[in-house]
């Protein structure tokens, strides 16, 4: 029984070490800058239902994002994802060129929204008709963007 409880406190006070390190605390949603002419509401709807959070400047930080290692993930994932997609830097597409047939294929494919974000949030995982719905509507986005 010894050991149990060595075992607990020693999980306890490496849980609570770890909130020391400010990795992952910066929770500032930086201005919006622009957004796409949305080809309709209802993508933008699509978009911010389950694109939003780590895809733009307008991130909801939930209560579990002040807690590490949790965190480091969350605060990992939002700035990864502004990097690739940034809804509210929009600039014909994204900062780093990211294609309209390369977001379209994530989404088509699954890759986006990630496992570990509709877990948490699960009116993000879109049904098959909405998941169309929001690939065409950023497709027809992006290429009214690029005539502009």
């Amino acid at each position: 029984m010894n050991k149990i409880v060595k075992s607990v406190l020693a999980i306890l006070m490496a849980g609570i070490a770890i909130q020391l390190f400010p990795y992952g605390r910066n929770h500032a949603n930086p201005p919006v800058i622009g957004e796409p002419a949305w080809d309709s509401p209802a993508t933008r709807v699509l978009a911010k239902k389950a694109c939003f959070d780590c895809h733009s400047n307008e991130t909801t930080w939930p209560w579990y994002s002040r807690i590490a290692p949790v965190s480091w993930l969350v605060y990992r994932d939002v700035v990864e994802g502004r990097e690739h997609l940034n809804f509210s830097e929009w600039r014909g597409g994204s900062r780093k060129g990211e294609s309209s047939q390369e977001i379209t294929k994530e989404i088509s494919e699954g890759e986006m929204p990630p496992l570990q974000y509709y877990i948490v949030h699960p009116e993000a995982k879109l049904d098959g008709p909405a998941k169309k719905q929001l690939i065409d509507g950023l497709a027809a986005t992006a290429a009214g963007s690029a005539r502009q």
